[in-house]
């Protein structure tokens, strides 16, 4: 399949201070630069985010968001980078 033409599409919402990107579907470049957009939900706040499909393997790590032990939690002021879901 000939990847350059796909787009993922998202629905970007607000929980608390943070973004939560769920993916809604995907889009394809028609020759005449046109969209053909193939939505599996629907977003309810009626925003769609379209960005460039990226293989897997060129993605960063995802960050681990299991819920430390009581005994092993991150005391340190650090912040912790969190990257958009990408399926």
């Amino acid at each position: 399949m000939d990847t350059k033409n796909l787009k993922l599409v998202y629905t970007i919402t607000e929980r608390g201070e943070r973004n939560h990107w769920v993916k809604i579907g995907v889009a394809y470049v028609n020759r005449d630069g046109s969209l053909n957009v193939k939505l599996e939900a629907l977003p309810i706040n009626g925003t769609m985010h379209v960005r460039d499909w990226t293989a897997r393997e060129d993605l960063p790590a995802p960050p681990d968001f299991r819920r430390p032990s009581s005994s092993s939690r991150n005391t340190s002021s650090k912040p912790v980078d969190h990257a958009p879901n990408v399926f």
